[in-house]
């Protein structure tokens, strides 16, 4: 390929912008039509697949460009410098997701976005030195490339700061409509207005058998026009149904299968919840979606392979940890005394008790009075050492030997006291169906929500062990692995 050639087709890709790109795709429906894309069993955003495609078109364009400048028409190896600037750019991907850079958090600050940013930077350069120096083409200027390729990562980092909290002209705006007027479909519009700034509610459908309106009355849209032609004239591009009784002709079947063959999305709220937000909502949930719907799937092979790659992973941190553990032990006993660890009886896998083990945080009468009790902010039966190990997650390690007992895995949901599990049993629905998949160290739940102390809390955390449980993959695994790094990073969460 000539360089003019390489020339132009760079130009055409440059003139066009993010949100043309995006924009193009709306007119056309398909697999890109959805908020969120299915990949491995587990739903993006589709701004994040956009946002990880530019990171990685972008930089690999760059430096190819920069190869052709320098070589001013010379005989190059493109395919080499392409390759290069491929390698550079997954592994700032990596890098990325490990930083939390795109996790759609929309309670961050735009510091915390830019602090993130600015060490995703920090970082890149001395990665982006060796993979360039690596690079052996003659005719290429290696401290040019490395430039440009930082460069590009600079422009990327900028563009994720300014999109993560700007919805000016947001191309990726779904317009909404929800159907039905009552308490569900107030208790959905809250949810999205908080969870998903990407969404558009234009307004609530009321049913057939709905007399009570619990969402404002200038949001509710006419009966007198068609479901499907009021979906049409307002451009709809999803539908939720929020209505609690759906027997006796109160759904418009056919008006909803009309809207569906016209490109419209219909879903009801447990299948909008867990694409969109990653949680299976307990408001929403019906045992018959549970027992027909998808996922919760278990088969030896998941299980075997799930097994293997536990042990593996266990016993390659444990040898990286051990210097940090036996500081920490040290660190423990100087401060309070014996023990160093701390055992306490949790429910596992189909109800079964196991002691974890993990370091002992709190002083030795932490309960002396016989009463569990939840941590909480400012515990003061936390030691000094205990809320720093708390913080950085430190005092988890030694459940990596809970890991190769098989009392746990790495990735489940978080084993809960039997005090607290006979006591949430009864007051939340579902929530032993979390204990069908063995308890992990880190979680779905532990990177997605804060500690919780409360019943409440739990009922959130349950939201995402359901999430996890249904739809839990080796993919799925490695995705919280990642994200655990983030939290441990910024110590979110920690008591």
């Amino acid at each position: 390929m000539s360089c003019s050639k390489v020339y132009n087709r760079a130009a055409i890709f440059l003139r066009l912008s993010h949100n043309e790109i995006l924009g193009a795709t709306k007119r056309y429906p398909g697999w890109w039509g959805s908020i969120v894309i299915k990949v491995f069993n587990h739903w993006f955003h589709r701004k994040t697949i956009a946002q990880v495609a530019i990171d990685l078109m972008f930089p690999v364009l760059c430096v190819i460009l920069a190869a052709l400048w320098i070589g001013r028409g010379g005989q190059l190896v493109l395919e080499k410098v392409a390759f290069y600037g491929m390698v550079f750019a997954l592994t700032m991907i990596v890098l990325n997701a490990w930083l939390g850079i795109y996790r759609r958090d929309h309670n961050r600050t735009q510091n915390e976005t830019r602090a993130r940013a600015v060490l995703s930077l920090y970082l890149a350069i001395p990665l982006a030195y060796v993979v360039f120096a690596l690079l052996s083409v003659a005719e290429v200027d290696r401290g040019f490339l490395l430039l440009s390729g930082l460069g590009a990562l600079f422009a990327t980092l900028t563009h994720h700061v300014y999109s993560a909290h700007s919805r000016k002209g947001s191309m990726l705006t779904r317009r909404v409509l929800v159907f039905g007027v009552g308490e569900e479909s107030q208790a959905v519009s809250g949810v999205l207005r908080k969870h998903d700034p990407d969404i558009q509610i234009v307004g609530f459908y009321p049913s057939a058998s709905e007399t009570e309106f619990a969402v404002p009355r200038q949001a509710v849209l006419s009966r007198d026009v068609s479901l499907s032609d009021t979906a049409h004239n307002l451009k709809v591009d999803e539908i939720i149904v929020a209505v609690r009784e759906r027997r006796g002709g109160v759904l418009p079947l056919r008006e909803l299968l009309d809207c569906k063959l016209s490109g419209v999305r219909v879903l009801d709220l447990a299948s909008y919840f867990e694409r969109a937000l990653g949680q299976i909502r307990l408001d929403s949930l019906r045992v018959g979606w549970l027992v027909f719907g998808e996922g919760f799937r278990q088969s030896w092979r998941r299980t075997s392979i799930k097994r293997v790659s536990d042990v593996v992973l266990a016993i390659l941190m444990l040898l990286l940890a051990l210097p940090v553990m036996l500081l920490t032990a040290l660190m423990i006993v100087l401060e309070n005394g014996f023990p160093i660890f701390y055992r306490q009886e949790r429910v596992g896998l189909d109800g079964r008790l196991f002691k974890v083990i993990k370091f002992r945080s709190m002083r030795t009468d932490a309960e002396s009075d016989g009463k569990p009790r939840w941590a909480s902010a400012d515990d003061d039966r936390v030691t000094r050492v205990g809320r720093f190990i708390r913080k950085v997650r430190i005092d988890e390690l030694p459940q990596l030997y809970n890991v190769l007992v098989g009392d746990m895995s790495l990735v489940g949901p978080r084993p809960e006291r039997p005090y607290f599990v006979d006591k949430l049993t009864k007051d939340i629905p579902f929530y032993a169906v979390r204990h069908s998949v063995k308890p992990g160290v880190t979680g779905w739940a532990q990177v997605c929500y804060p500690y919780g102390a409360t019943v409440d809390d739990s009922i959130q955390k349950l939201q995402y062990d359901l999430f996890y449980v249904k739809n839990h993959t080796l993919f799925l695994d490695t995705l919280i692995l990642f994200q655990t790094v983030g939290v441990v990073l910024t110590g979110k969460g920690a008591r």
